[in-house]
């Protein structure tokens, strides 16, 4: 019964702090933005990696989009967390992941790109790593659906950084970000692993 009401306090508590925590992290940041292409007038899968997933939210703000943005959670406690602050954001989710419900939650962001024409944002990496590894998830998403990659990194200049497997990196106030954000990347001629091993090499250009 405590470890239950704890963890519903926190549901209730915690969204909002993080959520108000990352607009003063944004806010407080100097920003460069660093785009590579034009974003395309079509639905995208976008990636970033699990330790910089603090962030990465604002970019899709500053995508010239009008398309709502599904972004792939994991289905637990932690997940749950964040699925409520990406909701303050004004972004969907999409439960489930490489390990627990990934056929669900596949068919759920073909769906939501297909259907309803929505982007869907990944972790590959996530929930549990190893760290810069790439899942098969964005592949198999891309690929049925026909649509491009976008990656997407946070690069902090000072930082904290947690000892967790992703290295979860958390900003200092009062310092730049770099945001960068890849032309669209096509994979449809690619095999599994040849697109994994060419998304990881993409990925990692600008990792912290």
């Amino acid at each position: 019964m405590r470890k239950k009401f704890a963890r519903a306090l926190g549901l209730w508590i915690l969204p909002p702090l993080i959520w108000s925590f990352m607009w003063f992290l944004f806010i407080t940041s100097k920003k460069r933005w660093n785009f590579n292409g034009k974003f395309p007038d079509s639905p995208v899968v976008i990636l970033f990696w699990h330790g910089e997933l603090l962030l990465a939210p604002f970019i899709y703000a500053k995508l010239d989009t009008s398309r709502k943005l599904n972004v792939m959670i994991s289905d637990h406690f932690d997940g749950e967390i964040i699925a409520r602050v990406t909701k303050l954001m004004g972004i969907k989710t999409i439960r489930g992941s490489s390990r627990k419900g990934a056929v669900k939650a596949l068919i759920s962001a073909i769906k939501s790109v297909k259907e309803f024409g929505e982007h869907v944002a990944i972790t590959p990496d996530g929930p549990k790593g190893p760290r810069h590894s790439v899942s098969d998830g964005a592949v198999v998403i891309a690929q049925k659906a026909k649509i491009p990659i976008v990656i997407v990194n946070c690069h902090p200049e000072k930082y904290w950084q947690a000892s967790s497997w992703d290295k979860f990196t958390v900003p200092k106030p009062f310092g730049t970000i770099d945001f960068y954000i890849s032309e669209p990347i096509y994979i449809n001629d690619m095999t599994k692993d040849e697109a994994k091993l060419y998304l990881k090499e993409r990925m990692l250009k600008y990792a912290v």
